[in-house]
């Protein structure tokens, strides 16, 4: 089974960076396409980010592009996501999600592994 681990949130102030990593184990090898996505309380989860297994291809929510970078490193079996000039609105819980085969790469309902969240909290 897939089991995912994030790490890296905190409380930050408006402007400043965090990196988000998620450490990846896995009974079987697999090469997986890998999301990030985030919700707030009272909010829907949402899509933030994703990256395919070679790294070839990435996608990003709007509110987010030029701002977030997500990475990966395969031989480490890990995914990042940098965050610069974070804003107040940034702030929820950040899930890493993990797919073997993806129709809709945005959609939550194509990842079947998620982490335990962590948590990102800008103030203004």
């Amino acid at each position: 089974q897939v089991q995912l681990v994030e790490s890296g949130g905190g409380l930050v102030q408006a402007g400043d960076s965090l990196r988000l990593s998620c450490a990846v184990s896995k009974r079987t090898a697999s090469r997986y396409t890998m999301g990030w996505f985030r919700q707030a309380p009272g909010k829907e989860r949402k899509f933030v980010a994703a990256i395919s297994y070679i790294a070839g291809s990435t996608n990003y929510a709007d509110s987010v592009k030029g701002r977030f970078t997500i990475s990966r490193d395969n031989a480490k079996n890990t995914v990042y996501l940098q965050m610069n000039s974070l804003k107040p609105e940034d702030t929820a819980v950040y899930y890493c999600a993990a797919a073997n085969t993806v129709l809709e790469v945005t959609s939550r309902r194509s990842y079947p592994y998620w982490g335990q969240g962590t948590q990102v909290t800008v103030s203004s």
